[in-house]
């Protein structure tokens, strides 16, 4: 159990987590926290140390992504106990976010393999760092509201909090110009409010960013926000709500498909992304800051991370179900 102690009831978790272990002989689980400090990647590390079966995440997306950025490749399924504002790839996955549900399928779910995007960020003056993300990577206007929306402020209310920032972008208008290359395409040159790269399409209260983005398709998805005036961030907002609700249905969905694009909202797929940019811009990976770079260099890491979701029991590492394995 990696967990959030901020965003949990830890005695509600405890008695789900406990029930479960009874319920289909799972000796006791071991507990790690996240602090203020190591946001999961330490506590991933020191449960990785015990050889578990299985990780149990409890948090947001950031805590996912910090505890993945050390389970890449190791084959150890991640279930998700979604416990923050977005939890955008949890719904992705089509997990509840009911915590005693999630805890079920946990314990009693399928493992599914699923895309990891791989960023390698360049900055001014200090070393490169290269991360992982699992939702979405956004450089621009996108990573300004990860930095510079109140964490307060976003606990309370949730998506509503991004709306102060935002209203300043559009009033602003504020662009700035970077050279990119997609693949081994020719390199193009652009001003840009914002480029998210994402491996889920699909934002906060059911926003349709990127049509096409699926989780395990080998592939990533970029999207250029450039409006340029009010009028065109009114057709933005409206072609991304009207998405969200079009792609609820088959019906609906064939209509997007058939919708023209807008000019102010360019799309691109492909294997990875390289960027360079004329002035430092900020970054956020699955909603969490990563500072100012000068450039960035994104890939797929094709069915990289196993996860646990809803579906009949799977087999475990080496021919065993999890009941009969170490404990988690």
């Amino acid at each position: 159990m990696i967990v959030n102690p901020v965003r949990v009831d830890a005695a509600r978790l405890r008695a789900a987590l406990v029930a479960e272990e009874r319920r289909q002989g799972w000796r006791p689980h071991l507990w790690f926290e996240t602090t203020p400090e190591d946001p999961g990647g330490q506590a991933a590390r020191s449960a990785l140390g015990h050889d578990p079966a299985l990780v149990i995440v409890v948090g947001g997306d950031g805590t996912v992504r910090a505890v993945a950025e050390e389970l890449v490749s190791s084959g150890i399924p991640v279930a998700v106990v979604a416990a923050g504002t977005g939890n955008l790839l949890a719904r992705e996955l089509g997990l509840r976010v009911g915590l005693e549900e999630a805890v079920r399928v946990a314990f009693s779910g399928s493992d599914r393999t699923i895309d990891v995007g791989l960023a390698e960020l360049e900055r001014e003056n200090g070393p490169a760092s290269t991360h992982v993300f699992l939702v979405m990577a956004g450089i621009g206007l996108d990573a300004r509201m990860a930095t510079g929306t109140n964490a307060a402020l976003k606990q309370r209310i949730g998506w509503l909090a991004y709306a102060d920032p935002i209203s300043r972008s559009v009033v602003g208008n504020e662009r700035f110009p970077m050279h990119y290359r997609v693949d081994r395409a020719r390199e193009r040159s652009v001003g840009a409010h914002t480029v998210i790269v994402g491996n889920c399409g699909t934002l906060t209260a059911g926003i349709l960013l990127l049509p096409d983005a699926e989780v395990d398709d080998g592939l990533l998805d970029v999207v250029l926000l450039r409006p340029k005036g009010f009028w065109q961030w009114v057709r933005v907002g409206w072609r991304l709500m009207v998405g969200g609700v079009l792609n609820r249905s088959r019906a609906g969905r064939v209509v997007l498909r058939s919708a023209p694009r807008l000019r102010a909202m360019e799309y691109v797929q492909g294997r990875s992304l390289s960027a360079r940019f004329e002035s430092r811009q900020h970054v956020e990976l699955d909603g969490d800051s990563f500072g100012e770079v000068t450039a960035a260099r994104i890939q797929v890491r094709p069915r990289a991370l196993t996860v646990r979701v809803p579906g009949q029991p799977s087999v475990g590492r080496g021919g065993e179900t999890p009941g009969d394995g170490p404990a988690p």
